[in-house]
């Protein structure tokens, strides 16, 4: 209401005003004149709120404001003329022809100027008030201009300009924004103060967006991105944006699953995970409960890990989820599941996987990685299940550590099933799959470098010249359960982990992902420090996927590989696996690690 009378104010001051510009400032309206001039307002308000003018909050107004200010003001005054012109009829002084076409321009300055002018000194309130993130939009279309009339809903976001890659644009003013080009980044980020970038440039390549993210990422800035699948018009944009990952930054092409691969080893059947609370075994077990099995068993020794993938899996599960606390290395208790439950699958994600804990560990690593591993084989080739899947690492290649070592005689124990007795009615179908680093699991450095800047640091390495393969948890899944479709038996699958990753690069990005800067002889004012430790024991620099790239072959996926069959020896295995449980049980640790390594070593 109060917003009302001072409109009505400010046009009977413009129309007042253009009497006074065009007839001189000597000009005294009569009556019948200041009549008319308050005819004027009382006939455009209802037109401007009409026209929804009067549902614009103050600080949300932008050039689509002065559209409706200049639609609505023209109408009044042609009503406005109208009347004018019955008034003229019976005798009273006419309007000067050049009168409304200066009202028209003084009331849309006067009342276009009066929101704007409200804005800015709200936004300056604010400013003061309320600790504003300032922002930069990276991409100036029609979802880049969406996002900034949502982000400006909340007072404490501010953006402040867009960036986009079309040079048409530079310079231009979109959703009252400018319009900057990439190559001003820098420049922008210390001129206006930015703390955050949002990527929302819809029409970029994967390729081209993982360059894009990869420079951003040098930025001491925030930077977040509005994933292609959900920017689009309507919903809550602003709550769909999300921190730009390491994953992002590997860019690795995505593959969309084959539905027939995914669901023909686990569809209709009971399976069996081992591990099930891990960061590998919970994604399997939450991919497993979309692809309709017929129950799914979970094993687990972590009570907490085992409670939580329960109750994570308990509202979208469909089939029956049977949790069960207990260790691969318990026979009664594999041999009770197994003889109770009919098993068809098994992924056996189950192992003691820390290199330097299982360095100081051997006996327990060795009982629980490499017997555990022999006793669930054994048990599954007796109740023949259909596959059994090892889920493998590219430590397992070359080992140099007993965490290694355990891992490569896990895929030898399934070599050694495998060759046992031929597959017959596609049952006991044995398999490994050998991977790299997955982003993000449990004891992995991608959670160590988060914790440690969190700390505000130092990030430590153990070699500036470490690298690394990484893998996104679900895309390893995915290739996972595909590969276990595709086993015949015997293989060791290899799943493409694209180009290995330098670990200095990781520790850098992740520290400028943060809105960091890093501390080093050019920056020695930055926020977190990379200090180098040395390697721990049994540690790589650089890690193999592969014995031998050339007996590597495709499979009917891009991104799954096996490699080709090696020599049965599954007796001398068999007999192996009797001296090392021997000297596990004998407490020997000497012993267990001289078995350990020298039957790995050539195979």
């Amino acid at each position: 209401m109060l917003l009302a009378v001072f409109d009505f104010l400010l046009l009977f001051f413009a129309l007042w005003i253009s009497y006074k510009l065009r007839l001189g400032f000597g000009f005294s309206p009569g009556a019948a004149q200041l009549g008319l001039i308050a005819a004027a307002p009382f006939i455009a308000l209802p037109i401007l709120y009409r026209f929804g003018f009067y549902r614009v909050v103050v600080r949300y107004v932008t050039d689509v404001t002065v559209w409706t200010i200049i639609k609505g003001l023209a109408l009044s005054i042609v009503l406005w003329l109208g009347l004018a012109y019955m008034t003229e009829l019976r005798g009273i002084q006419g309007v000067p022809r050049s009168i409304p076409a200066i009202y028209f321009i003084v009331g849309t300055i006067l009342l276009a100027g009066s929101r704007f002018l409200a804005k800015w000194a709200f936004g300056a309130t604010i400013e003061r008030v309320v600790n504003q993130k300032r922002m930069l939009i990276y991409g100036a279309g029609p979802v880049g201009r969406q996002l900034a009339a949502a982000l400006r809903i909340d007072p404490r976001n501010r953006p402040v300009g867009f960036v986009d890659d079309d040079p048409v644009l530079h310079g231009a003013e979109v959703a009252g924004l400018r319009v900057h080009a990439p190559g001003d980044i820098g420049a922008l980020v210390e001129e206006l103060q930015v703390g955050e970038i949002i990527v929302c440039s819809d029409a970029v390549d994967q390729k081209s967006k993982t360059l894009l993210f990869r420079k951003l990422a040098k930025t001491p800035v925030r930077i977040a991105f509005l994933p292609t699948a959900v920017s689009g018009w309507g919903g809550d944009l602003v709550g769909r944006i999300r921190d730009i990952g390491i994953d992002d930054l590997l860019g690795r092409p995505m593959v969309a699953p084959d539905p027939a691969l995914l669901r023909a080893a686990v569809a209709g059947k009971t399976v069996f995970v081992s591990g099930a609370g891990g960061s590998i075994g919970s994604e399997l077990c939450r991919q497993i409960v979309e692809l309709e099995p017929k129950a799914l068993i979970l094993l687990d020794i972590d009570e907490f890990s085992l409670y939580e993938i329960e109750r994570d899996l308990g509202p979208r599960a469909s089939a029956p989820v049977i949790p069960v606390l207990g260790s691969v290395a318990d026979r009664r208790k594999l041999e009770r599941l197994f003889g109770a439950y009919g098993i068809d699958t098994v992924f056996h994600a189950a192992a003691y996987k820390h290199v330097p804990l299982v360095e100081k560990n051997a006996l327990a690593g060795i009982e629980n990685n490499v017997l555990g591993t022999w006793i669930l084989a054994e048990i599954a080739f007796n109740h023949e299940v259909e596959c059994f899947v090892l889920i493998s690492t590219d430590k397992a290649v070359r080992p140099t550590n007993v965490m290694g070592a355990t891992k490569r005689w896990a895929e030898l124990i399934v070599h050694s099933f495998a060759r046992t007795q031929p597959v017959q009615n596609g049952r006991r179908r044995f398999c490994a799959v050998r991977f790299g680093n997955v982003i993000g699991s449990q004891g992995s450095v991608v959670p160590l470098f988060k914790e440690q800047i969190a700390r505000g640091g130092p990030v430590t390495l153990t070699d500036t010249g470490m690298t690394r393969y990484f893998m996104a948890v679900n895309e390893a899944v995915e290739l996972i359960i595909q590969a276990a479709s595709l086993a015949r038996g015997g293989e060791t699958f290899l799943l493409d982990m694209g180009e290995p990753v330098r670990i200095r690069d990781l520790a850098e990005n992740m520290i400028r992902l943060a809105g960091l800067s890093v501390r080093d002889d050019d920056n020695p004012t930055g926020d977190i420090a990379i200090e180098v430790v040395g390697a721990r024991p049994g540690e790589k620099v650089v890690e193999e996927l592969f014995y031998d790239p050339d007996r590597v072959e495709k499979t009917v996926h891009p991104k799954i590989m096996f490699g080709k069959k090696v020599r049965n020896d599954n007796g001398q295995v068999k007999e192996a696996i009797g001296q090392l449980a021997e000297a596990v049980n004998c407490g020997d640790e000497v012993r267990a690690r001289k078995i350990l390594f020298e039957f790995t070593s050539g195979r």
